[in-house]
This record gives structure tokens, C-alpha cells and sequence, in this order.
């Protein structure tokens, strides 16, 4: 189960805009996230190489988490507002809930629940 100062910590570094150093530091090597019901990506390596491209693709990328996070053992749910801004400055925001499975302090599962057409506003 992890502690809520863990949870605070790696919701600090999407806030701080540190997704990459969020993947390295608190995800398992073989961990797995999942974007709505697609296949999973499996691995922190892959995980962090995905993010890179996502943040490569974007002028700028902003997390805001919209209260606090809930923790129930193993489980943490959490609520964020995603802001992505192309090299032509147009912005487009993604909320989502964010479903962790964790093991200790390391996080082993993450599942992402958006409407993708918010993307395309």
C-alpha cells in the first residue's frame, strides 16, 4: 500500500511537469498502463520512451490534479486536467480518472479513463 506522501510525491511531478522522472522513479520495471480498453504498454523502459514521444509531439504539456487522491489500499484513483499545446499554440485539454494498482511505494498497474474526443475540440 502506498503511504499518501508517496502519492503526493509522484502527483508533484506530473504537476512539476517531470513525466518522464514520475515513470523512472515510481514505476515497477514490468508495469503496465492501459488507455481506456486498448492493449497495455508493459514495461517502465517502453512507458518512458512512449512519454518521451508524447512530450516530443507538443510545445507544452500541463497536469493539473482536480482534488485530492483517494487511497484504498492498494488502489489509488485520481482525478487530472491535461493540457496539450501544439507549436502553433492551439491547446486542448484531456480530464481524466486515473486508476493505479500499486505494489508498496512503486506503482505496478495504471489504467486511463477519457473520452478521446476531447482531443479533438
Amino acid at each position: 500500500m502506498p503511504s499518501r506522501d508517496i502519492v503526493e510525491a509522484f502527483a508533484k511531478r506530473l504537476e512539476d511537469g517531470d513525466f518522464v522522472g514520475a515513470i523512472e522513479n515510481f514505476y515497477t520495471p514490468d508495469a503496465a498502463t492501459y488507455e481506456n480498453n486498448a492493449p497495455p504498454t508493459v514495461g517502465r523502459d517502453k512507458l518512458a520512451a512512449k512519454e518521451r514521444g508524447v512530450l516530443a509531439a507538443f510545445k507544452e504539456v500541463k497536469a493539473v490534479r482536480v482534488g485530492p487522491s483517494l487511497i484504498e489500499g492498494d488502489s489509488v484513483a485520481s482525478r487530472w486536467i491535461f493540457s496539450f499545446t501544439n507549436a502553433e499554440g492551439v491547446t486542448r485539454t484531456l480530464e481524466e480518472i486515473a486508476w493505479q494498482t500499486w505494489q508498496g511505494d512503486k506503482l505496478i498497474e495504471e489504467r486511463f479513463y477519457y473520452d478521446p474526443k476531447q482531443l479533438g475540440r
